[in-house]
Protein backbone atom coordinates (compact mmCIF):
# COMPACT_ATOMS: atom_id res chain seq x y z
CA UNK A 1 0.00 0.00 0.00
CA UNK A 2 1.44 3.41 -0.93
CA UNK A 3 2.53 5.57 1.99
CA UNK A 4 0.51 8.38 3.54
CA UNK A 5 1.02 12.12 3.02
CA UNK A 6 3.03 12.70 6.21
CA UNK A 7 5.42 9.86 5.42
CA UNK A 8 5.89 11.01 1.83
CA UNK A 9 6.72 14.52 3.04
CA UNK A 10 9.31 13.07 5.42
CA UNK A 11 10.84 11.07 2.58
CA UNK A 12 11.32 14.33 0.66
CA UNK A 13 12.76 16.10 3.71
CA UNK A 14 15.34 13.32 4.11
CA UNK A 15 16.13 12.75 0.42
CA UNK A 16 19.12 14.31 -1.25
CA UNK A 17 19.14 12.54 -4.64
CA UNK A 18 16.36 11.64 -7.06
CA UNK A 19 16.72 9.51 -10.18
CA UNK A 20 14.01 10.45 -12.69
CA UNK A 21 13.00 7.46 -14.80
CA UNK A 22 11.32 8.67 -17.98
CA UNK A 23 12.66 12.21 -17.74
CA UNK A 24 12.15 14.38 -20.81
CA UNK A 25 14.99 16.41 -22.36
CA UNK A 26 15.29 20.19 -22.24
CA UNK A 27 13.63 20.40 -25.66
CA UNK A 28 10.43 19.06 -24.07
CA UNK A 29 10.34 21.62 -21.24
CA UNK A 30 6.54 21.93 -21.49
CA UNK A 31 6.12 18.33 -20.26
CA UNK A 32 5.68 17.45 -16.58
CA UNK A 33 8.50 14.89 -16.90
CA UNK A 34 10.81 17.86 -17.44
CA UNK A 35 9.44 20.79 -15.44
CA UNK A 36 8.74 18.84 -12.25
CA UNK A 37 12.32 17.49 -12.07
CA UNK A 38 13.53 20.99 -12.98
CA UNK A 39 11.67 22.31 -9.94
CA UNK A 40 13.13 19.53 -7.77
CA UNK A 41 16.64 20.48 -8.91
CA UNK A 42 15.94 24.14 -8.18
CA UNK A 43 15.10 23.32 -4.57
CA UNK A 44 18.29 21.37 -4.01
CA UNK A 45 17.91 17.74 -5.00
CA UNK A 46 20.70 16.07 -6.92
CA UNK A 47 19.00 14.79 -10.07
CA UNK A 48 19.94 11.75 -12.09
CA UNK A 49 18.11 11.90 -15.45
CA UNK A 50 17.17 8.43 -16.75
CA UNK A 51 15.19 8.99 -19.96
CA UNK A 52 13.50 5.96 -21.47
CA UNK A 53 13.24 7.65 -24.86
CA UNK A 54 15.22 10.38 -26.65
CA UNK A 55 18.35 8.35 -27.46
CA UNK A 56 20.19 11.47 -28.66
CA UNK A 57 19.89 13.23 -25.30
CA UNK A 58 23.17 13.04 -23.40
CA UNK A 59 22.65 15.92 -20.95
CA UNK A 60 19.44 17.12 -19.31
CA UNK A 61 19.39 20.15 -17.00
CA UNK A 62 23.18 20.19 -17.16
CA UNK A 63 23.45 16.63 -15.84
CA UNK A 64 24.77 13.60 -17.70
CA UNK A 65 22.03 11.19 -18.77
CA UNK A 66 22.03 7.64 -17.44
CA UNK A 67 20.41 5.13 -19.79
CA UNK A 68 19.30 2.52 -17.27
CA UNK A 69 18.97 2.07 -13.52
CA UNK A 70 21.86 -0.41 -13.21
CA UNK A 71 24.45 1.19 -10.98
CA UNK A 72 22.22 4.14 -10.07
CA UNK A 73 22.29 5.05 -6.41
CA UNK A 74 19.63 7.49 -5.22
CA UNK A 75 17.34 8.15 -2.28
CA UNK A 76 14.27 8.12 -4.55
CA UNK A 77 13.46 6.92 -8.05
CA UNK A 78 10.70 9.10 -9.47
CA UNK A 79 8.78 7.29 -12.22
CA UNK A 80 7.41 9.29 -15.15
CA UNK A 81 6.70 6.25 -17.34
CA UNK A 82 3.20 5.30 -18.50
CA UNK A 83 1.75 2.42 -16.46
CA UNK A 84 1.46 0.15 -19.49
CA UNK A 85 5.21 0.57 -20.10
CA UNK A 86 6.23 -0.24 -16.51
CA UNK A 87 6.11 -4.07 -16.33
CA UNK A 88 9.34 -4.53 -18.35
CA UNK A 89 11.04 -2.05 -15.97
CA UNK A 90 10.10 -4.02 -12.84
CA UNK A 91 13.34 -6.06 -12.62
CA UNK A 92 15.47 -2.90 -12.71
CA UNK A 93 13.21 -1.02 -10.27
CA UNK A 94 13.26 -3.97 -7.85
CA UNK A 95 17.06 -4.00 -7.59
CA UNK A 96 17.99 -0.33 -8.04
CA UNK A 97 19.97 1.07 -5.10
CA UNK A 98 17.11 3.31 -3.94
CA UNK A 99 14.75 2.54 -1.05
CA UNK A 100 11.83 4.58 -2.44
CA UNK A 101 10.03 4.26 -5.77
CA UNK A 102 7.79 7.30 -6.32
CA UNK A 103 5.14 7.02 -9.02
CA UNK A 104 3.88 10.27 -10.45
CA UNK A 105 0.13 10.82 -9.94
CA UNK A 106 -1.82 8.59 -12.29
CA UNK A 107 1.30 6.70 -13.37
CA UNK A 108 1.29 3.73 -10.99
CA UNK A 109 0.88 0.21 -12.35
CA UNK A 110 -0.71 -1.60 -9.40
CA UNK A 111 0.95 -4.97 -10.01
CA UNK A 112 4.36 -3.35 -10.46
CA UNK A 113 3.88 -1.36 -7.24
CA UNK A 114 2.81 -4.49 -5.33
CA UNK A 115 5.85 -6.41 -6.59
CA UNK A 116 8.14 -3.54 -5.55
CA UNK A 117 6.69 -3.59 -2.04
CA UNK A 118 7.37 -7.35 -1.88
CA UNK A 119 10.95 -6.56 -2.97
CA UNK A 120 11.26 -4.24 0.04
CA UNK A 121 10.78 -0.89 -1.66
CA UNK A 122 8.71 1.93 -0.21
CA UNK A 123 6.12 2.92 -2.81
CA UNK A 124 4.67 6.42 -3.08
CA UNK A 125 1.94 7.46 -5.53
CA UNK A 126 1.53 11.25 -5.69
CA UNK A 127 2.79 14.26 -7.59
CA UNK A 128 6.33 14.55 -6.28
CA UNK A 129 6.52 18.24 -7.22
CA UNK A 130 3.23 19.07 -5.53
CA UNK A 131 4.22 17.16 -2.41
CA UNK A 132 7.59 18.95 -2.26
CA UNK A 133 5.89 22.33 -2.76
CA UNK A 134 3.82 21.62 0.37
CA UNK A 135 7.02 21.67 2.45
CA UNK A 136 8.35 25.00 3.72
CA UNK A 137 10.42 26.52 2.24
CA UNK A 138 8.75 25.59 -1.04
CA UNK A 139 11.18 27.47 -3.29
CA UNK A 140 14.52 26.95 -1.53
CA UNK A 141 16.62 23.94 -0.56
CA UNK A 142 15.90 22.29 2.76
CA UNK A 143 18.59 22.20 5.43
CA UNK A 144 21.45 19.96 4.33
CA UNK A 145 20.59 19.88 0.63
CA UNK A 146 22.83 20.99 -2.18
CA UNK A 147 22.20 24.32 -3.85
CA UNK A 148 19.83 24.49 -6.79
CA UNK A 149 20.37 23.45 -10.38
CA UNK A 150 23.37 24.81 -12.29
CA UNK A 151 22.81 27.83 -14.48
CA UNK A 152 21.76 26.92 -17.98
Amino acid sequence: MPVDVATSRQILRDARSIAVLGMKPDSRSERAAFYIPEYLASVGYELIPVPTRYPDATVILGRAVVRDLAGVRADVVSVFVKPEEQPPLLPALAVVDAPVIWFQSGFMHREVAAALEVAGKVVVHACIGCRRAEITPALEPLDGQISGAPDR
